[in-house]
């Protein structure tokens, strides 16, 4: 376990001593209190199989019942570990709770920058306490925290039966069969079928982002003003010089420009590409991965289930430089492949 610097206590800060438990104070030799010999909890391993909404609800309810001793012993670092499996599943109220504990020393080494970014995916995620307490704690500096990185085991139920496949080339056709959504409008499977090709994208990647975003409504407006078929945003669309998003073609056709170009950018990397079309690609670098948003982990696991499970499709390079990031980004998912 690193050795953090000694923090004194001074009388200001008596009320952040009282709320560690007494085994943790440790006296100086002038006998002023002091936090060090907190612990360190340790990052609980990936998960086994894939995880649903409910069982990150129960990692929550449990790490309260551990920080604040209800109906079981006090056991601040069992908490904060049960935080932190949560908080990988882009659960705000964890995230908030277990930068909480590591702001305030509450039975756990104090970490400051790994709390920084803690609150800021709880921001991102619209929690008004979290967003307070990012404008006291300025901009996250350095690396996300392992509590933050995308779940080794994202991985979706239909993965187990989809055959591994060779990896996808720039420019190659799909390597694996359509699986046209069932409920898909046959006129809107018909005008992808002939217009995907045009941006080098299988059809039936294009149609399971379509469901995904919209289960094929045409009207669909998110509460982000996302709008049609493809949930384009107005500025999203004027950045592909598309000017009507409303209008059903108009809008398929800035979904698939802008599924080529993230296509490109991430290097057909489907993971990477739709947790990009969700929360958009400088989300994706900053947290290295995937990020620790509920909704962004959910829609990445429904987007993958509806192509068999598969991590890779062909791209066409020709389009935009790949992200500066992704030597960065790749080591993190060499573990899943």
């Amino acid at each position: 376990m690193p050795v953090r610097p000694r923090l004194l206590v001074a009388a200001a800060g008596l009320a952040l001593a009282c709320a560690v438990p007494a085994h943790a104070e440790l006296p100086s030799a002038d006998g002023t209190l002091t936090l060090d010999g907190l612990p360190r909890p340790a990052t609980p391993p990936p998960e086994a199989g894939p995880v649903v909404p409910a069982q990150v609800v129960g990692w929550r309810n449990e790490a309260k019942a551990y920080e604040y001793g209800d109906g079981v012993p006090a056991d601040p670092v069992r908490a904060a570990e049960l935080y932190c499996r949560a908080s990988r599943y882009g659960d705000a109220e964890s995230q908030y709770s277990l930068a909480w504990m590591m702001t305030n020393s509450r039975g756990i080494e104090r970490d400051e920058a790994a709390a920084a970014h803690l609150f800021a995916a709880a921001a991102e995620q619209g929690m008004p306490q979290a967003q307070n307490m990012l404008r006291h704690m300025g901009t996250p500096v350095g690396p996300p925290p392992a509590c933050l990185r995308q779940p080794d085991e994202d991985r979706v139920s239909a993965a187990a039966a989809a055959p591994a496949g060779p990896r996808p080339v720039p420019g190659r056709q799909s390597l694996w069969p359509a699986a046209i959504p069932a409920n898909a409008p046959p006129s809107i499977v018909r005008y992808v079928q002939l217009v995907a090709p045009e941006y080098k994208l299988d059809p039936q990647l294009v149609l399971t982002f379509m469901q995904v975003e919209s289960n094929f409504n045409a009207w669909a407006v998110s509460p982000k003003n996302a709008q049609g078929l493809m949930q384009v945003l107005p500025e999203t669309a004027a950045r592909f010089g598309v000017h009507d998003v409303k209008d059903p073609v108009q809008n398929i056709r800035a979904g698939m420009a802008y599924l080529r170009w993230l296509m490109a950018y991430f290097q057909g990397d489907i993971s990477l590409v739709a947790a990009a079309y969700n929360a958009g690609e400088k989300a994706v670098e900053k947290y290295l991965g995937v990020p620790p948003y509920a909704e962004t982990r959910l829609y990445v696991l429904r987007i993958r289930a509806g192509l068999g499970g598969r991590r890779e499709a062909p791209y066409d390079p020709s389009v935009t430089p790949p992200s500066q990031l992704l030597a960065l980004l790749r080591p993190l998912k060499l573990s899943q492949r």
